[in-house]
């Protein structure tokens, strides 16, 4: 059976396009919309903000005197900016504004392979000439939703916040039968971004991402869990000292006799339940390192 079906775009502004996928046999439609969204929706690779440090500020509940909103609200506003480029490795972003006045995303002191989307987003307002905003953030490049939990920092006045990385705000789609066609129907996909990333291109690297995944199934890869379970060997000999983990966490690993990673991976989670100040929001913790460095530690 060869299918063939013309692929139109119509743009609805810089950051939405509707996609209209015609003609189709009846039922691929419904088999290519949904894949395709779930697809948009957690895979495109995004960018966001994963820590932030302001100065005089030691928590999130703090408020600075000369700026109007406290840093909870602060930290709201910057987890609105939305940046493109590259940042392969976290990238620290200062910034430094002078008051009175409003302090904008295009005040962040991007740099050359980063660049701030939103730049006219309110992050603050000042009150005065004698109030100076001014601190440091980490940007990293991810997908989907990232809790802030494990990546925790010991270092003061640096706080870890939820990162939501995805750049595809919205998905829907639709599919309805031709009128003229027997047996055939047209798809028709409407995707939103944040502006990062051109709705075009995000549909063609999730189709690429569809496709190679089905390849699996014709040419099975059997070896590449195994792969993704072997941690590098220096990555085993680190000492738990340094993984980004609260010095609470640290102390009750290191008393329990849990000295460098290669303890952990031998270890169950199980079998750090019972030490003592470790809860199970610090063995997950563990787990998301762990994962990052491909062990499977279950």
């Amino acid at each position: 059976m060869k299918i063939e079906f013309s692929l139109d775009e119509k743009k609805e502004g810089e950051k939405v396009s509707r996609f209209i996928f015609s003609p189709l046999p009846e039922g691929l439609g419904h088999t290519l919309g949904n894949p395709l969204r779930r697809l948009l929706l957690t895979a495109v690779k995004g960018r966001a903000i994963t820590k932030i440090r302001v100065k005089g500020a030691t928590h999130q509940f703090d408020t600075l005197k000369g700026v109007k909103e406290d840093l909870v609200e602060i930290i709201l506003n910057f987890k609105k900016v939305r940046f493109s480029g590259e940042a392969k490795k976290p990238v620290k972003v200062k910034f430094s504004k002078k008051g009175p006045g409003e302090v904008r995303a295009g005040d962040l002191e991007a740099p050359a392979a980063l660049e701030v989307v939103n730049k006219d987003l309110v992050l603050a307002h000042l009150s005065d000439e004698k109030t100076v905003f001014s601190g440091e953030i980490t940007v990293e490049e991810g997908w989907g939703y990232s809790p802030a939990e494990p990546r925790r920092s010991t270092t003061k006045g640096e706080i870890a916040i939820d990162a939501v990385f995805t750049p595809i705000l919205k998905v829907n789609y639709s599919v309805e039968p031709l009128p003229a066609g027997f047996g055939e129907e047209k798809l028709e996909m409407e995707i939103t971004t944040d502006g990062t990333v051109a709705p075009r291109e995000a549909l063609k690297e999730c189709a690429s991402l569809l496709i190679a995944s089905l390849n699996q199934i014709i040419t099975p890869n059997h070896n590449h869990r195994e792969e993704k379970k072997t941690p590098a060997l220096p990555f085993l000999k680190t000492s738990v000292v340094e993984l980004n983990l609260p010095t609470r966490t640290i102390n009750a690993l290191e008393k329990a006799g849990f000295k460098k990673v290669s303890d952990l991976v031998k270890a169950k989670p199980e079998d750090l339940a019972g030490v003592r100040n470790l809860g199970q929001k610090s063995i997950e913790a563990i787990r998301e390192i762990l994962k990052a460095q491909g062990v499977d530690w279950s």
